[in-house]
């Protein structure tokens, strides 16, 4: 009787402590499956202004599988939602309700759904029923747009911004002024320029106009003073481009507008592709610098996976144009217009396209469109004219929106923005604009940057646009430049096979005295953050490579000339160091002919986890890649740093003429070299 007494007061107690662990059917997380699918997003108004407490809801034949609740960040999340077919339907207190089927791959791990929910007032003008009045720098719509039926995408709520009032226009700074940029000479202007006057100089230059942000260019860090360097990938070719326009225009280029990197990444390697199912690979060379004999070079490329058809679910592509009054220059919209006439032409027949227009306010050109009615989008194209101010934030309000609720999940979204990057019409401070892109880039909708035009170019706006809407920045200069990144280069202006791709590289001081990294100055992380999956970095598309190059110094070679960064803290005299951070390391014999190791971490279109790579580097091998990333390097050093050192000049144009490349790398290396001729003789004329 004891022993039967025992069993069931224990069965008992087990059953009351699962009775009471287990919520009620009220109160069940239908979002908290153990297996499944991630289904996340953002519940936003016409003005992408974040809705909290909107319910979502998951149904599957009629029935409810999952349910959750916005917080206050509009944030949604599902987990554990088995593949096959949906619908998700979102209300909220004050909106028509939103719904919209779904289908969750077999496979698949994360899908990201961004909603908007609009009421029928907040319907979007249509740009040809769109008549423009600015009244003290605010713009004003009058006429009524076409709108928007049957769920198609509906308005911006006039006045505000992401949340943000718009407010009206500043007064036109003075010549010269502006914090963090540095203003420069419209190109192809005729320059007098008087002896005495350093045109180099960051943040000097004789006339308001262009912006850019200043470089301050890397020094030598000590290996055992600072071991680490960190920093985002970067595939922006815009400077390179930009830097062509200045020197086919008989001029040397602002220094600020030569970011090394960029030069050397206008380059595609053929780095070997990824064979292990991860999205990037990692190639090393070691090999002699140059430019310091003594020195030697650290070439670290990554290659991106091209990614098959079959693995994009569609593309969703919105075209925002700029066509304010700054744009009617034959280099500027007539530019932009032509090279879209070609890209269409390129489309899948089920790709989506959708074009905004801004200039005082914005409107929508042509709503989303299957690729395959190509009159009706070349119809659309022609159609552009330029005039009236820019309200370039309102565009991207609208064109975000149109791409949320166009969103194909699984697939490529994109706002692609044309412009000379002026922005003189509502939000108009890089930190709104910060706040905005970084709120959206988080929907899955990619931003990235078309810069056109000379003498008023705000490089520096574009370059944040793009590095903060996970997108890259590319400078037209030229219709065949258009070519290249619309036709040539198409998937990987496209579509993101890897975000948030981060360095880290750790120096071995058994082996390495000092280090320089060789530009990637705006990309610079601290050491941090290269395990905080929160910090955003660099994306890379398919195809796409990055080349980092660094300078080192061996141990025991000649250091005169290199200029340490001062550390810290002074090494102490009578005692060894006796800070935690500064342990005494002993190099493992194994390890011992290591010069560095290079890690790199990078996530999944859709993911917010990242995945680790990690190489040690040996010397020795082949250098099948150094000779033009060094030549190409080089000559953005000289541009930006000593444009008068003859002798360098001289020593690189013998380099350059001994060049041998692959074929497919024939046409790009023949316009270096001429560039490189053309910078020689401009450096002698100074």
């Amino acid at each position: 009787m004891s022993r039967w007494f025992s069993f069931t007061v224990s069965a008992l107690c087990a059953w009351v402590l699962v009775a009471t662990a287990a919520p009620s059917p009220a109160a069940t997380d239908f979002s908290t499956v153990q297996s499944g699918a991630i289904i996340s997003g953002t519940v936003v108004d016409a003005s992408l202004t974040p809705l909290a407490g909107a319910s979502v809801l998951i149904e599957r034949n009629g029935r409810v599988v999952a349910k959750t609740t916005t917080d206050d960040k509009g944030a949604f999340r599902f987990t554990g939602i088995a593949s096959g077919d949906y619908r998700v339907r979102a209300e909220r207190s004050g909106f028509p309700a939103f719904t919209r089927d779904l289908r969750v791959p077999a496979g698949a791990t994360t899908l990201n759904l961004p909603i908007v929910l609009a009421r029928p007032e907040d319907a979007l003008p249509d740009a040809k029923a769109e008549a423009v009045q600015v009244r003290s720098g605010t713009a004003v719509v009058s006429g009524r747009g076409g709108g928007v039926a049957g769920g198609r995408p509906g308005g911006v709520v006039g006045g505000v911004v992401g949340g943000i009032p718009a407010p009206t226009a500043p007064p036109p700074p003075a010549q010269g002024a502006g914090r963090g940029v540095a203003n420069v000479l419209p190109s192809g202007a005729p320059v007098e320029q008087p002896r005495g006057v350093d045109y180099q100089r960051p943040g000097y230059y004789p006339q308001s106009g262009e912006t850019y942000t200043p470089i301050d260019p890397n020094r030598f860090q000590s290996t055992h003073e600072h071991p680490l360097s960190t920093f985002g990938a970067d595939v922006d070719t815009a400077s390179y481009a930009n830097v062509r326009r200045f020197l086919s225009s008989g001029q040397l280029p602002p220094r600020d507008a030569v970011r090394v990197e960029e030069f050397v990444n206008y380059f595609r390697f053929a780095y070997a592709a990824p064979r292990d199912g991860r999205p990037i690979s990692l190639t090393t060379e070691i090999g002699d610098c140059p430019w310091a004999p003594s020195h030697k070079l650290v070439l670290i490329g990554a290659r991106a996976a091209t990614t098959a058809a079959r693995e994009i679910e569609g593309r969703n592509i919105v075209l925002l144009i700029d066509v304010s009054g700054s744009m009617a220059p034959p280099e500027r919209l007539p530019l932009i217009k032509t090279a879209l006439g070609m890209f269409v032409d390129t489309l899948r027949p089920d790709d989506t396209l959708s074009i905004v227009t801004y200039a005082g306010s914005s409107g929508v050109a042509l709503h989303p469109t299957p690729a395959r009615r190509r009159e009706v989008i070349q119809s659309a194209i022609a159609n552009l004219s330029a005039g009236g101010s820019t309200n370039g934030a309102q565009g991207l309000i609208t064109a975000y929106r149109i791409a949320r609720q166009a969103f194909i999940p699984g697939g490529v979204n994109r706002v692609i923005l044309a412009s000379d990057g002026d922005f003189n019409v509502g939000i108009v401070s890089q930190h709104d604009l910060h706040r905005l892109i970084e709120r959206e880039r988080e929907s899955g909708v990619f931003l990235s940057i078309f810069g056109v035009g000379s003498g008023n170019l705000k490089d520096a706006t574009m370059e944040m646009l793009a590095d903060k809407g996970n997108g890259h920045y590319s400078y037209l200069d030229s219709l065949q430049e258009a070519r290249r990144v619309l036709i040539r280069e198409a998937d990987a202006t496209l579509e993101t096979v890897a975000k948030d791709v981060k360095f880290q590289v750790e120096f071995n001081p058994a082996v390495v005295s000092a280090w320089k990294l060789i530009g990637y100055e705006n990309r610079a992380l601290a050491a941090r953050d290269f395990n905080d999956d929160r910090k955003d970095a660099g994306e890379m598309g398919a195809g796409h490579s990055v080349t980092v190059l660094y300078e080192v110094v061996p141990v025991g070679a000649d250091r005169e000339g290199i200029e340490l960064e001062r550390p810290l803290v002074d090494p102490l005299k009578y005692q060894p160091d006796p800070r935690p951070d500064r342990p005494v390391v002993t190099v493992p014999q194994s390890m011992a002919g290591e010069w560095l190791t290079v890690k790199a971490r990078y996530k999944l279109p859709e993911g917010d986890q990242s995945a680790l790579i990690s190489l040690p580097v040996r010397a020795g091998g082949r250098t099948q890649h150094l000779a033009l990333a060094s030549a190409v390097a080089e000559f953005g050093l000289l541009l930006r740093d000593a444009p008068r050192n003859e002798a360098r000049w001289e020593a690189l144009v013998r380099r350059v003429d001994r060049l041998s490349v692959p074929a497919a790398q024939a046409a790009d290396v023949d316009g270096f070299k001429e560039l490189v001729a053309i910078g020689r003789g401009l450096a002698k004329l100074r």
